[in-house]
């Protein structure tokens, strides 16, 4: 048996006036995404926004449904379409944002394990790391440089091709 350490890095920032301007602005247009969530069952409204490799900020946010699993995080609908209208562009950053309507959101909001594997396959798809910005309404910034930080065991496209057997 064998013991193995997986060590993760994230930067944290006492609050987001520490942020560099472009990742600043690309976590104040999260926040404005915010105005399109559709939450009426949790009432936690989360706001994405993705910077794309030519600049452009495609902007995400929740979308609950009576049918829970009918419903989509803000990471995914501003992932899935960046890449449905940009599919040629490099996905840069990812910033991450939510309030709730019933208390404050002091940590940083992370994204949950259906957009992680998401974020994991963009990466893949475009052979390029993705830096990912996370924060509440209230407190620190966190920051990662790829999802492995914060997913280390993704589920990969090389597990689904066959091997050959000797």
């Amino acid at each position: 048996m064998k013991i193995r350490n997986i060590n993760i890095q994230i930067e944290e920032y006492d609050h987001s006036g520490l942020l560099k301007k472009p990742e600043l602005h690309l976590l104040e247009q999260a926040q404005q995404a915010i105005e399109g969530s559709y939450a009426p069952y949790s009432e936690f409204r989360v706001g994405a926004a993705v910077l794309l490799e030519n600049g452009e900020i495609v902007k995400g946010s929740n979308q609950e449904n009576a049918a829970y699993p009918s419903g989509l995080c803000a990471e995914r609908v501003a992932i899935f379409h960046a890449k449905s209208k940009y599919p040629d562009l490099k996905v840069k950053s990812i910033a991450i944002t939510a309030i709730s309507d019933n208390f404050v959101t002091k940590s940083p909001i992370t994204p949950c394990g259906a957009c992680r594997q998401v974020i994991a396959e963009t990466e893949s798809r475009q052979n390029e790391k993705i830096r990912i910005i996370m924060k509440g309404q209230e407190g620190i910034v966190q920051a990662v440089n790829g999802i492995e930080n914060l997913l280390p065991f993704m589920f990969k496209e090389e597990q689904l091709k066959k091997s050959k057997r000797k």
